[in-house]
C-alpha cells in the first residue's frame, strides 16, 4: 500500500495547513495510507486526533515520515537542508522554481520528483487543482478587508438624519482572480469601485461586478496563453502611471494586484502619487514580498508615508487559514488523484501531459519543464512514464 504524507509548516506565523480531517477519506478511498506530521493543524485548533480518527496514522518528524512516504505533500516547500532525507520521493507543494535555483538544483540531484503548484496550468482541465487561483481569490477578500480595517471611514453610502455619508472610493489596479474578488468584495460591501488591467478583454468582468473599468490606452499588451497580463515596456508603464495618477490620487483606498509570474512585479505607484493622495488614505500592495507595486511599501509590514497607510504584509489567504487550508487541501486531492492508478495503487508521473509537462519540475535527475530546464541549463529529460 502506497503512502501520502503530510507535513506540518514551518514558516514562522503560517496557520494553513495541506489536509483537513475531511480529506483523509478521499485519499484512503484511493487505496493509501495517510500519514501526518504531529501538530500538522495546531494552526487551525484541530487535534491530532481528529486526523486519527479519520483514519490517517500519526509521525512525530520528518525522518520519520521520510523513511514510510511515497508522497510528500506541504504548502510551502521543505527546508533545503530536508532535502536529502526526501530522495527518491515525490515532493508537491509551492516551489517558486523561477527564483529559487539552488532549491530546485537541489532537488533534481536528490532524484525528487517535485511538483510545482504554481505552475498547474490555467485550462478548464486544471480548475480543481489551481492552488494559485483558489489562494489568490482569498487573497483579494483579505486585502479589502485589510483596507477596511485601516480606512478611517465607512464603506458604503448611508442617508441618516445626521446628514448623508458618501460611499467611499476604491480603485483597484489589476483585474486577475485576486483583483476580481476584491472588486466584488469592495463592492458587496457598498464601495464605489474602479479597476485597471492592461488587458481590455477583463473590461467586461469587471463591469459584470459592478466596478467601472477605467481605459488607457497602451497600444498593444495582451496576455500569455495561461491569461497572464504580459510585462509592460518601460513607455507602457510610465503612460499607465500617468493615466492612474488622477484616480489614485481621488480614491480613499488601492488596492494593486500586479504580479508577473516567474519575474519581478512592475512599479505602478510612484512616491510622489503616494504624497498626493489624501491623508487617511489606505494603499494594499499585494506584491510588497516580491518587490512591490509601489514606491515605498515594504515587505512583511504596515507602514505609514506621507498620512497614507501602505499594507504590506502578505501572505494574505494566511488571514483566512481554515478556507485557505480546505481550497489548497482539495486541490492537492484533486492533483493526485487525477493521476493516480488505483490498480497499481501508484501515482504516475506522465511527462508528456499537459499538465505534469509543466508543473513536474524535476525527476529522474533531470529538470522536466522547459522553462526552468533552459534557465538552469539543463537538458529536459527524454518524455517516458
Amino acid at each position: 500500500m502506497a503512502t501520502i504524507a503530510f507535513l506540518k509548516e514551518t514558516l514562522s506565523g503560517e496557520k494553513r495547513c495541506a489536509l483537513l480531517p475531511e480529506n483523509v477519506q478521499s485519499y484512503t478511498r484511493l487505496g493509501v495510507q495517510v500519514v501526518f506530521e504531529k501538530g500538522l493543524g495546531a494552526g487551525l485548533y484541530i487535534s491530532d486526533e481528529c486526523y486519527v480518527e479519520a483514519g490517517a496514522k500519526v509521525a512525530e518528524n520528518r525522518e520519520s515520515i521520510s523513511k514510510v512516504a511515497d508522497i510528500i505533500l506541504s504548502i510551502h516547500p521543505v527546508e533545503l537542508i530536508e532535502v536529502p532525507l526526501f530522495t527518491g520521493k515525490v515532493l508537491i507543494s509551492f516551489l517558486d522554481p523561477f527564483n529559487n535555483s539552488n532549491y530546485v538544483k537541489a532537488l533534481r540531484e536528490h532524484s525528487v520528483s517535485s511538483i510545482s503548484m504554481e505552475m498547474v496550468p490555467r485550462t478548464t482541465r486544471c480548475q480543481k487543482m489551481d492552488a494559485l487561483s483558489s489562494q489568490a481569490s482569498l487573497a483579494g477578500y483579505v486585502m479589502v478587508s485589510k483596507a477596511m480595517a485601516s480606512l478611517n471611514r465607512i464603506f458604503p453610502m448611508m442617508m441618516t438624519a445626521a446628514g448623508t455619508i458618501k460611499p467611499a472610493k476604491v480603485f483597484i489596479v489589476g483585474a486577475g482572480v485576486a483583483g476580481l474578488q476584491a472588486i466584488a468584495t469592495a463592492k458587496r460591501l457598498g464601495a464605489n469601485v474602479i479597476a485597471f488591467d492592461t488587458r481590455d478583454v477583463v473590461a467586461e468582468q469587471v463591469e459584470s461586478l459592478g466596478a467601472k473599468f477605467l481605459k488607457i490606452d497602451l497600444g498593444d499588451t495582451g496576455q500569455t496563453d495561461q491569461g497572464y497580463a504580459r510585462a509592460l515596456t518601460a513607455e507602457q508603464l510610465a503612460i499607465q502611471q500617468q493615466a492612474q495618477e488622477k484616480c489614485i490620487i481621488d480614491s480613499d483606498i488601492v488596492i494593486t494586484t500586479a504580479q508577473l509570474f516567474g519575474r519581478k512585479p512592475p512599479k505602478l505607484i510612484s512616491a510622489e502619487t503616494v504624497k498626493k493622495m489624501k491623508s487617511g488614505s489606505v494603499i494594499v500592495d499585494m506584491a510588497a514580498e516580491n518587490g512591490g507595486n509601489v514606491e515605498g511599501s515594504q515587505a512583511g509590514k504596515t507602514i505609514e508615508l506621507h498620512g497614507v497607510t501602505l499594507i504590506g504584509t502578505g501572505n494574505w489567504p494566511n488571514e483566512v487559514p481554515y478556507n485557505a487550508s480546505q481550497m489548497y487541501a482539495n486541490n492537492l486531492f484533486n492533483l493526485v488523484s487525477e493521476f493516480w492508478d488505483k490498480k497499481s495503487s501508484t501515482f504516475m508521473i506522465d511527462q508528456t501531459d499537459e499538465i505534469l509537462s509543466i508543473a513536474l519540475i524535476t525527476h529522474n535527475k533531470n529538470f522536466v519543464n522547459p522553462i526552468i530546464a533552459d534557465l538552469y541549463k539543463s537538458p529536459v529529460q527524454e518524455a517516458s512514464q
